[in-house]
């Protein structure tokens, strides 16, 4: 009996720009590792559902915020810490709902 989430439960995740990064640096580095997980790993680029549609200043950088499923948590942040991508602690304890994920502040993730 699986007693975790929900599969319609969605947990944040929020990648760091490196310090002085400038915006268009860190997109082209997010570019770059969410196409390398969509070709190296599509069963599980297929569980992120969804991208805030700003970047957030953050200090003397940027963040910018994902939305995916529990399961896909472990595989994400071996290949965040492969790529040397930094990211905030993951608090699964605060979910969303696919309802919750709607424009203006999230694009939906076309697969």
């Amino acid at each position: 009996m699986d007693m975790g989430l929900p599969m319609d439960d969605l947990i944040r995740i929020s990648l760091i720009s490196r310090p002085k990064e400038t915006m268009p640096q860190f997109r082209q580095r997010l570019t770059e590792f969410w196409t390398q997980l969509l070709r190296t790993r599509p069963d599980e680029f297929e569980k992120v559902y969804a991208e805030a549609t700003e970047f957030e200043k953050r200090g003397d950088g940027y963040c910018r915020h994902y939305l995916v499923e529990n399961t896909v948590i472990p595989t994400l942040e071996a290949e965040l810490q492969a790529a040397g991508m930094p990211y905030d602690p993951i608090d699964r304890d605060e979910t969303y709902s696919k309802y919750e994920a709607v424009p203006p502040e999230w694009w939906q993730i076309e697969h």
